[in-house]
């Protein structure tokens, strides 16, 4: 069994025990909100909340983001097994995660991934679970960036044919012709800006929609329909 599979709590390295409170803050958010669609994963979704693009595309979708810049996939898992999937009913979940977890192969964040998808399907069996391929990063080509890319072809396999989960290809537009990333897209080559958001965020948003939308639909159909 690979880590990645165990639920841990994120080591208090700085000694301030910020991670535990931000965990506790997202369990008392899910008391009294009512999302619509929610953000859970690592630093790629922790900094879109801050971005023009979200203020302008995601906050009128009703979402939360309960997504924490260092998180590794075991923590994420530890933070949905501990409060941060109750007293919600999101119609769609957006779940990004593993691209912190470094000295992972890339099996073992695939499994990782895919345990977090079980554990949100456990506790949400109606919500759609929506799955951004892992960016690239780095600005030149490095092994990161190709373990990335092996997560990705693997989590497609396995995900191929299970209901209500849909992988969304999302790195279009970001390695330029000669293998670099530009920090207009990515000002540290890891995290996006608002340019960046838009290029990676905007399929996301247009499947959201669909799904809302759908869901919208079938709330307003009467019998005689």
């Amino acid at each position: 069994m690979s880590e990645t599979t165990v639920a841990a709590i994120c080591k208090d390295l700085d000694g301030d025990d910020r991670w535990m409170s931000i965990h506790k803050h997202f369990v008392a958010v899910c008391k009294e909100k009512d999302p619509d669609v929610m953000f859970i994963g690592d630093c790629v979704l922790e900094s879109l909340q801050f971005t023009d693009y979200w203020n302008q595309q995601f906050v009128p979708m009703h979402c939360l983001n309960f997504s924490i810049g260092t998180d590794r996939i075991q923590h994420i898992l530890w933070r949905l097994q501990n409060g941060e999937l109750e007293n919600v009913r999101p119609k769609a979940v957006v779940l990004h995660a593993g691209t912190n977890n470094i000295s992972d192969t890339a099996e073992a964040v695939t499994e990782g991934i895919l345990e977090l998808v079980r554990t949100i399907r456990q506790a949400l069996p109606d919500a759609y679970i929506v799955l951004p391929t892992l960016l690239p990063r780095g600005q030149q080509p490095n092994r990161l960036r190709d373990k990335n890319d092996q997560v990705n072809r693997l989590l497609r396999e396995r995900c191929t044919g299970i209901s209500k989960v849909q992988i969304v290809s999302v790195d279009g537009g970001l390695i330029q012709s000669d293998g670099t990333i530009s920090h207009h897209d990515m000002f540290d080559y890891l995290n996006l800006t608002n340019v960046g958001c838009k290029k990676v965020f905007e399929p996301i948003w247009d499947l959201l929609h669909q799904i809302l939308t759908e869901n919208e639909k079938e709330r307003d159909l009467t019998p005689s329909e």
